[in-house]
Order: structure tokens, then C-alpha cells, then sequence
């Protein structure tokens, strides 16, 4: 039986960036090691086998889309960075507990509203650029905005922890979009959604910068969620699954189901079913064993690993990190910040080395990405255009 690839956050301190080569401490250094990175030759020490080839896999967390204005983590104004006391909902709380769950839903509810906005920015169309050039191979995310998939639809994303942007019955398994969620969620809360529209109309989300929506009375969140100090979230309702409001399943225990509502149509208790996650994959939670095979099978099919914007600090996504490690696969690391483990990745590369053999940056990526794919010579698709001045283009 397969060791479950669990979603378990990493609450250790994290190292100081170690520059690999010290060459790379600028963005132009940087940019330059980053291009002998993903042009060096395949390493000679790499194992040979079948499905193996001379590509790139990209290991992409929630630095990547901190220029979209999401919040992150553990950058510098991410969630843990400034909020010490920020713990995430764990898939046993939310599974269980009713009241968890109205605490949940509604965060969510009021935190949806700019993570559909949002945008991919200039390191998501890098990203599709250098996939097209043939640096890269295969993204694995840990992010669940959907970006990646938006950007770059003909270049293979694993969303490792899932996504936001429907939902999942625990019980029967059906898929809801979250947009037709949210509508029933405003039609069952006439208050909150009022008060979402007067957030709206007074710019209270206009920022998901954690300082200026502290002022305002909010605290913004990585999953696209808004927690509200003193907030009244037991009054908080939500729809069942529509699909076992029709047909209750039969239960792993073999007994049937039941799922009940209340006047509005809103889950009730007395349930034993109908109850709707979000697509993602919650912390404590199991990886599916068919996501987990895929990631496996995109490190050990590529000859390097990129990791840009992610600090490693979930066990699902160092893993594979290490996994590269052993397989002697080179190392690449674009993140502010520090990384789990990363004092490990270099300790064998000569002093000589030009980042060919391996690279670690502490760049923004919506900066060094698009510089990178002119370094490169790839020429920018008048579609979809950088902002960054490196290119001297605005996106449109």
C-alpha cells in the first residue's frame, strides 16, 4: 500500500536564502543563472529509463501569484509572516463540524469576490512562453487559483492541492461550479451579501494586502478567503449538494442517506449526506492516489526541477523536491524568502558552477521571468503581453 501523499503544513523556521552561484544575488545575476539553468545540457548523473527526456518540471507555489494581488504565506507580507496566529481549516474540522463549516463559507463567501477577478500576471504568460519554447515541460502547482491552466492551456498543469473554482461533494462526489455556489450562498444570506456589497462599494477588498485590510477591520488569506473580527458566522447558511437532495447515496456503511434543508432550501443538521467542499485539497487531507502518481511521474520524466514562488513548506510538494534530489535531477529555486530544506539541494555543485548544475534566487517572479524569456530569444505573442519594463509591452 502507497504511503498517503498528505497536504500538512510546515511550522518550523525556514533558512535564509543561500545564493547558488553568489553571481545570481541581482536580478540581472539572476536572470543570467536562470538561463544556464534551463540551457544547460541533460546531467550525466541522472538515471536513464524510457519515459525520461531533456525538460523541465516547474514546481510553482503562492509567490507566483502574489502580483495578481493574492496573498501568500510566508513572503513578506503573507499571511504567517504578519498574522502569527493564522491557522488554516484541517479537512476533519471541516468534514465534521457544522459550525466550522458556516465559518468557512462564509469567509469564503466574502473572499471569492476578488480571487474571480483576479487575473494571471506576467509570470503565469512566462511561464507559457517558455513552455512554448520547449524549456519546460510540465507545471506542477500547489496553487489553487487556476491561473496556471488560464494561462497556458496546451502546457500540462498537475494542480497538486486541486481548485477553487468548483465544488466537491464529500458524499456522492459531484462537481459544482463555484460561481452558481455563490449565488446560492447571496440568495440564503440576504445580510451578508448586503454587507459584501458595501464592502465592495467602499473598496474595503480592494487590497488583499493584510495591513491595509487590517485598518478596514479584515484579514485577508491565501485559499481566498476574508476573516471579519467578532463576526456573526453561526448565522452563516449553505446549500446542500443538489445532486443528493435528489437521489440521498448509500452510505460507506451501507445505510441510506438523508439530506434535509430548511424553509430557504439551506443544509440542515439532522443530514447524513449532501455536503459540499471546495475542490481543493484541505490541509490533513490525502492527495488523490492519481494526483499523486502524476506528480511522481512528471519528476521522474524530466531531467531538472524549477521551484518558483513557494517556500516548500507543505510535505506534498517538498517530497517532490527531494524525490529530484535523489534521482540527482539539478535544483532550481526562484522564491523570497527561505525554503524548507533548501541547504540541502546544493552542497555537491563546484564553485565554478554558472547555475548550469544548479540555481537558487530570492527574485520576484512576475520581475525575472519575462527578462528570462528574453534572455532566452523567445519573442512575445502580441496577444498576450508583458507589464514588466523588461519587456517594454503592456498587457492588455
Amino acid at each position: 500500500m502507497q504511503k498517503p501523499f498528505m497536504r500538512i503544513p510546515y511550522t518550523g523556521p525556514l533558512p535564509a536564502p543561500t545564493i547558488v552561484p553568489r553571481s545570481a544575488n541581482t536580478p540581472t545575476g539572476a536572470i543570467l543563472a536562470l538561463t544556464n539553468f534551463l540551457s544547460a545540457p541533460r546531467s550525466p548523473l541522472l538515471p536513464l529509463s524510457a519515459d525520461s527526456h531533456d525538460g523541465t518540471v516547474l514546481l510553482t507555489g503562492a509567490g507566483v501569484s502574489v502580483a495578481s494581488g493574492l496573498a501568500d504565506y510566508r513572503g513578506t507580507a503573507g499571511t504567517y509572516t504578519l498574522n502569527k496566529s493564522y491557522r488554516p481549516i484541517y479537512y476533519n474540522e471541516f468534514t465534521t463540524n457544522h459550525e466550522a463549516r458556516k465559518r468557512y463559507w462564509a469567509r469564503s463567501f466574502l473572499g471569492w469576490t476578488n480571487l474571480h477577478k483576479a487575473r494571471p500576471n506576467d509570470a503565469h504568460w512566462a511561464v507559457r512562453d517558455l513552455g512554448k519554447r520547449g524549456y519546460i515541460s510540465k507545471v506542477i502547482t500547489q496553487n489553487v487559483d487556476s491561473f496556471h491552466p488560464i494561462a497556458h492551456a496546451n502546457l500540462p498543469t498537475l494542480e497538486l492541492h486541486g481548485y477553487l473554482r468548483s465544488l466537491v461533494c464529500i458524499q456522492c462526489g459531484n462537481h459544482l461550479p463555484r460561481k452558481e455556489f455563490q449565488q446560492s450562498l447571496s440568495t440564503l444570506n440576504p445580510a451578508w451579501a448586503a454587507f459584501l456589497a458595501e464592502m465592495l462599494e467602499t473598496g474595503a477588498l480592494d487590497s488583499e494586502h493584510p495591513d491595509e485590510r487590517r485598518q478596514k477591520g479584515l484579514k485577508s488569506n491565501p485559499d481566498g478567503d476574508v476573516d471579519v473580527p467578532n463576526a456573526p458566522y453561526t448565522t452563516f447558511r449553505y446549500p446542500p449538494c443538489p445532486t443528493c437532495l435528489v437521489n440521498p447515496p448509500i452510505l460507506a456503511d451501507g445505510s441510506q442517506s438523508t439530506v434535509h434543508t430548511d424553509k430557504d432550501g439551506a443544509w440542515s443538521q439532522q443530514s447524513t449526506a449532501g455536503v459540499l467542499k471546495p475542490a481543493v485539497v484541505m490541509f490533513g487531507e490525502s492527495i488523490a492516489a492519481s494526483i499523486k502518481t502524476a506528480a511522481e511521474e512528471a519528476i521522474d520524466s524530466a531531467s531538472r526541477i524549477l521551484v518558483i514562488g513557494s517556500s516548500l513548506a507543505t510535505y506534498s510538494a517538498w517530497r517532490l523536491v527531494k524525490r529530484a534530489k535523489e534521482r540527482n535531477m539539478p535544483i532550481g529555486v526562484l522564491n523570497v524568502g527561505g525554503v524548507r530544506g533548501e541547504e540541502t539541494f546544493y552542497p555537491d555543485i563546484k564553485a565554478d558552477n554558472d547555475g548550469s548544475a544548479g540555481v537558487r534566487c530570492s527574485e520576484r517572479a512576475d520581475k525575472i521571468l519575462p527578462a528570462l524569456v528574453q534572455s532566452l530569444g523567445q519573442t512575445v505573442p502580441a496577444d498576450k503581453e508583458y507589464t514588466t519594463p523588461a519587456a517594454q509591452h503592456s498587457y492588455k
